[in-house]
């Protein structure tokens, strides 16, 4: 990640001093997330209430007690807390240092309604590499990374789904290989249009979590990185023939031109308009009819 990238993130992620109460919250547009909300909060108890979507959160610092369908929990800053629909619950700091938290809110069919009791009995889930997705699918959302954020929810509702039901062997799926090498030629076909990875896992037939598996076990990257990297070739090429940057950003499938330039930099080092520049001067001659340099 380049320095700007992070720094905007942490502005973000609200890494401040937590004695500066923080809330932000926004609605993203991938499907199935209704709310993204970051907070830190020094001193605060919220009341009981209930919510229409499923819960799920980390914990940054710190400690949250609250009570669940008539049990007391705690949500700590190690695994992953799952909070169901409909259900009663609270909220209050633990220690004087307050918390920091990480939420996002799905959608009531995000997981099996017969999973709520569950979550009710065991709403902590102690698994490091399900709470490094959901940081994952956070900082996606943060960042508008749309088909990043669709494969890292699709692995953390599987993961989810799989701890609170005790985990199940997962559903027989096909060959990793022909899915992987139908996706990518779909993916190829033109990556600058929008894509969503639950139409691609509709079309061969496979869930997206092993959509996502088998792409990544084929070629070494999971699909949205192999696309961004389709994306990129196709602005170079168009950058060096000298048009615009913000017009190459929207003609390549990026958001805008900060989009284009994140991503630039975290492969090249560079921006687009720099890169375009020293491009410039290499193919331009010199008085001598030598390429300059």
């Amino acid at each position: 990640m380049d320095r700007a990238c992070a720094q905007e993130l942490a502005r973000i992620l609200y890494f401040l001093d937590v004695a500066q109460d923080v809330v932000r919250a926004w609605r993203p547009r991938v499907p199935g997330v209704t709310e993204v909300l970051h907070a830190a909060w020094r001193e605060h108890s919220y009341p009981a209430h209930t919510h229409d979507t499923w819960t799920v959160l980390i914990v940054d610092y710190g400690l949250i007690g609250y009570g669940l369908g008539g049990t007391e929990h705690a949500a700590r800053n190690a695994g992953v807390t799952v909070l169901p629909p409909g259900v009663v619950h609270d909220g209050r700091s633990v220690s004087a240092a307050g918390f920091r938290k990480r939420v996002v809110y799905l959608e009531q069919d995000a997981l099996d309604a017969q999973l709520v009791g569950h979550a009710v009995d065991a709403p902590l889930v102690m698994d490091d590499s399900l709470r490094t997705r959901f940081a994952g699918l956070d900082r996606a959302l943060i960042l508008r990374e749309d088909v990043a954020a669709e494969s890292l929810l699709a692995l953390v509702r599987e993961g989810l789904a799989w701890h609170l039901s005790g985990h199940p062997a997962p559903p027989h799926q096909p060959p990793s290989a022909p899915t992987a090498r139908t996706t990518r030629d779909l993916l190829d076909a033109d990556p600058t249009q929008p894509i969503r990875l639950a139409d691609i896992a509709d079309r061969v037939g496979v869930t997206v979590p092993h959509l996502v598996r088998a792409f990544t076990r084929e070629f070494g990257i999971p699909p949205h990185r192999y696309l961004v990297g389709r994306r990129l070739d196709l602005a170079r090429r168009r950058l060096l023939a000298g048009e615009p940057a913000a017009d190459v950003a929207s003609a390549t499938g990026f958001h805008d031109q900060a989009h284009l330039t994140r991503h630039f930099r975290r492969l090249l080092r560079t921006t687009p308009g720099r890169y375009q520049r020293e491009g410039r001067v290499v193919r331009e001659p010199s008085a001598r009819g030598v390429t300059r340099l």
